[in-house]
């Protein structure tokens, strides 16, 4: 039986095990996806010794950046965006060779550019991981100028309190790609002047629980367009499965 897997810490309730495992129930597929919660990224050798049937991993927090010293080749795009959440484990012989993608900037461009406006030129990014990378690089694919927003001072940021009404007028993109409101905390959100929405600001926030975080329901009383993460975590995971299994994936 092949197995598939997800490498993270700490592991809940992930998006990614419920998904493949219906997947292949459904599908007849002789496969198991099967969360493997490493405390530390040094410990991924010896995942992949003992589990010789394994052919893909997922990456997710804290190690979608940290992965990558470990791979012995990494995807154009993922280099590009500095950060790898899908792992394609090749047996040859012997050997084991571990190839790195990135799904997220998928998914992400995927799920938003039907809801982008012309008027949609710039973009605030929330946060400054790995996911952000990737979310950076697809709004830029798609034309649209981004400045990160961290807490900290950071180069090339700007902090939550120097976020006026003026500048969410012009960045009239943003989108959330922190933890802030995500379930248990439905209460919180990122501090950002929601007053000054509208309209043309489009909220897209990457987390999916609760189903309309308290940042995408601040946007949408102020008559914001708001979408949630799902839509991009589904399509992240067909691509997945595409880089596993596609030949073409080789390259």
């Amino acid at each position: 039986m092949d197995k598939y897997g997800l490498i993270g810490y700490p592991l809940g309730h992930s998006f990614s095990i419920s998904y493949f495992n219906e997947k292949f129930e459904n599908e007849n597929i002789d496969a198991q996806y099967i969360n493997f919660e490493i405390p530390t990224i040094d410990a991924l050798p010896e995942v992949l010794v003992s589990n010789p049937e394994l052919k893909g991993l997922n990456v997710t927090i804290p190690y979608k950046e940290k992965v990558i010293p470990f791979l012995d080749t990494v995807s154009p795009e993922a280099r590009a965006i500095g950060a790898v959440n899908v792992i394609k484990v090749d047996h040859k012989g012997n050997e084991i060779k571990l190839k790195g993608y990135n799904s997220d900037v998928i998914g992400f461009t995927k799920s938003i550019e039907p809801m982008l406006e012309r008027f949609h030129k710039k973009a605030l990014i929330l946060g400054t991981g790995g996911a952000s990378k990737a979310i950076n690089y697809g709004l830029k694919s798609l034309g649209l100028e981004t400045v990160f927003v961290s807490r900290y001072e950071r180069p090339g940021t700007i902090q939550y309190e120097r976020i006026t009404p003026d500048i969410i007028h012009e960045y009239n993109v943003i989108v959330n790609c922190t933890p802030c409101g995500m379930y248990p905390h439905i209460d919180e959100c990122p501090k950002l002047p929601y007053e000054a929405m509208d309209s043309r600001n489009l909220l897209y926030d990457l987390l999916y629980n609760p189903d309309q975080t308290l940042f995408m329901k601040k946007g949408a009383e102020r008559g914001a367009t708001v979408k949630n993460g799902l839509e991009m975590l589904l399509l992240q995971a067909f691509a997945s499965w595409e880089f596993w299994n596609n030949s073409s994936s080789n390259k």
